[in-house]
């Protein structure tokens, strides 16, 4: 099977107001006209709409930053995947640890999620990874392997999922795991989706994310197995994340 695109994914997190976004909008595009892989913003969802427009003809594609399982409903202040398709997202990250720690996602919130993003036609980015507690217990592929085993639908194909591997130690931390350490555990995921999906695994694309900056992109992406990044805080302006756009290029 031909691997498919490689995939730049920005997570900008709580962060962004009108006027800044569509001016990264427009920077992003005229850096990267014509990018040789798939470039994705997931901006607060009160910009989609605003960026959808703005972007117009360039493939920059859009994501929410999450979703709920249900489709409508008595739910104040979430937001269904539907919704984020109708104001222009093809894609919803899920199963961050920020959400997982701080609203208390478990696996089976995140399959659900997927499940509804699926049937809204959105593209479900997986985030999965382990803590520093459990890294240095020895326990990373056991933590690793549960949580893609749990959070991942049986529906999950190359065409509607992406899975991003997000130690959580190094989300914003500066620390970054060795690319021994990026290879073995995606290796890991690329086995266990081959375990579960057979020849499907090889189109999966498997992101790495953590203190992904220009100054280390290039050196990550030369690990087998890493098809992109999620990248957090680079990818808030255009100056930091060109650069790791342009390596992913190159890689």
């Amino acid at each position: 099977m031909t691997r498919p695109r490689k995939l730049a994914a920005g997570n900008w997190k709580m962060n962004g107001t009108a006027k800044a976004a569509l001016a990264e909008v427009a920077a992003l595009s005229a850096a990267h006209p014509d990018p040789k892989v798939d470039l994705l913003i997931c901006p607060p969802a009160t910009l989609i709409a605003q960026m959808n427009w703005a972007k117009k003809t360039h493939p920059l594609a859009l994501g929410g930053q999450d979703c709920h399982a249900k489709t409508h409903g008595a739910h104040t202040g979430d937001i269904a995947a539907a919704m984020l398709a109708d104001a222009g997202a093809t894609y919803v990250i899920l199963g961050h640890s920020e959400r997982r720690a701080d609203h208390h996602e478990t696996d089976a919130d995140v399959r659900a999620k997927a499940i509804a993003a699926e049937a809204a036609g959105l593209i479900s980015v997986i985030c999965i990874g382990e803590t520093l507690t459990e890294r240095e217990a020895g326990t990373t592929l056991t933590v690793v392997g549960t949580q893609l085993d749990r959070s991942v639908p049986d529906i999950a194909t190359p065409e509607n999922c992406v899975i991003a591997y997000e130690p959580v130690w190094a989300i914003g931390t500066g620390k970054v795991p060795t690319t021994a350490q990026i290879a073995e555990v995606h290796g890991f995921i690329r086995e266990r989706l081959t375990a579960r999906f057979g020849a499907a695994a090889e189109g999966f694309r498997i992101l790495y994310g953590g203190s992904v900056k220009g100054t280390n992109a290039a050196e990550i992406f030369a690990v087998d197995d890493v098809d992109g990044a999620l990248v957090g805080g680079a990818s808030l302006t255009t100056a930091d994340f060109s650069p790791i756009i342009t390596a992913l290029e190159n890689a």
